[in-house]
């Protein structure tokens, strides 16, 4: 037995229906007192295992299914959810806009934002903006298509859906951000302007736990310079690739700082993809407390080039480790809603 609770703008009238019988509504058994969330009760839950269900919408006496994949219900699987009707599969990016600072971003914003406007996201930044959604933009024509991994790891039912903020570099000022002293400045930008303008303007959730930067090469740099610096803005950073050792002051900072509470991705080809400096980090990393595997993760790939291709490859693991629905159902992340 599995208690479902499906949040979803007040008036609607919802059922599921679940894997034991796909015909059978469920009815809910609770509604809460703004008639937003709905309380289902799916039995017949095999002990140690696991069903499939989905919501629908009755609208004129007609059933409609919510779109996407069918949710999975197993203990300890998060059972709060928020479907949508109306739509496709796909989030949508919007156009290059401006945020506080004059900073240059595209968002991408998963199925059913638009819709369901209870539900609030995590929030991944990702660095060298040009890179991550179109062709067009990317250098040398390969985009990392986050939006299409996303899209993917949530269907598959291990990833909550995630608003991804595609930060651009400045003109001729990417060195200079990304490397010491400058990234100090870029921090500063993005920590007290670029974050919070972007909790409010597309509902992502508060705090460390629920934010996340990634970069490769010298965005990786930066990302962990992002991570260590602001612990309590930036709790992940994602380091691909990452030119450690080039112009920054992180290794030091590692070793003479109080340890950060954060996590940590880094990953490297081999050989010459700053594989050993990489190691190097992730040793100190290991060495100041954060531990294998839950608080650091490395990931080393025999063959792989310092190349936007080789990255797109990769990009699905660090989401997978930050926002991965077996590791966030152990970590006090919030449910969706404002804080």
């Amino acid at each position: 037995m599995i208690d479902i609770r499906v949040c979803y703008p007040a008036g609607a009238e919802l059922a599921l229906r679940c894997s034991t019988d796909w015909s059978r509504s469920i009815e809910p058994i609770g509604l809460s007192a703004d008639g937003t969330e709905r309380r289902f009760r799916l039995e017949g839950v095999p002990e140690g295992g696991h069903l499939y269900f989905k919501p629908v919408r009755r609208t004129d006496g007609v059933d409609v299914w919510s779109v996407g994949s069918n949710y999975l219900a197993a203990a300890g699987l998060p059972q709060r959810i928020y479907p949508h009707f109306d739509g496709g599969y796909a989030g949508r990016i919007t156009d290059k806009l401006t945020v506080a600072g004059g900073r240059h971003v595209r968002v991408f914003l998963p199925p059913g934002y638009d819709e369901n406007v209870l539900k609030r996201y995590p929030v991944l930044y990702v660095l060298d903006g040009a890179n991550v959604f179109f062709p067009d933009e990317a250098f040398s024509g390969q985009p990392w298509a986050v939006d299409r991994a996303v899209e993917c790891l949530d269907a598959m039912n291990l990833v909550d859906k995630v608003v991804v903020v595609a930060l651009y570099s400045h003109p001729d000022r990417r060195e200079e951000e990304y490397t010491a002293p400058g990234y100090h400045a870029f921090g500063e930008e993005l920590a007290k302007r670029v974050v919070p303008e972007v909790r409010e303007r597309w509902r992502g959730l508060r705090g460390a736990a629920n934010t996340a930067v990634m970069g490769s090469s010298l965005g990786g740099v930066a990302a962990l310079h992002l991570a260590w610096a602001a612990p309590e803005v930036f709790g992940m950073a994602a380091c691909i690739s990452s030119t450690f050792g080039y112009r920054d002051d992180l290794l030091h900072r590692v070793w003479s700082e109080p340890p950060s509470s954060v996590r940590v991705y880094l990953d490297s080809g081999w050989p010459g993809d700053n594989h050993a400096e990489t190691l190097e980090v992730y040793d100190a990393l290991v060495a100041r407390g954060l531990a294998p595997g839950r608080d650091v993760l490395f990931l080393g790939f025999p063959g792989a080039l310092h190349h936007e291709k080789a990255w797109s490859q990769r990009v699905h693991l660090p989401i997978q480790f930050f926002f991965g629905r077996a590791f966030r159902r152990h970590v006090d992340v919030g449910d969706g809603t404002p804080g």
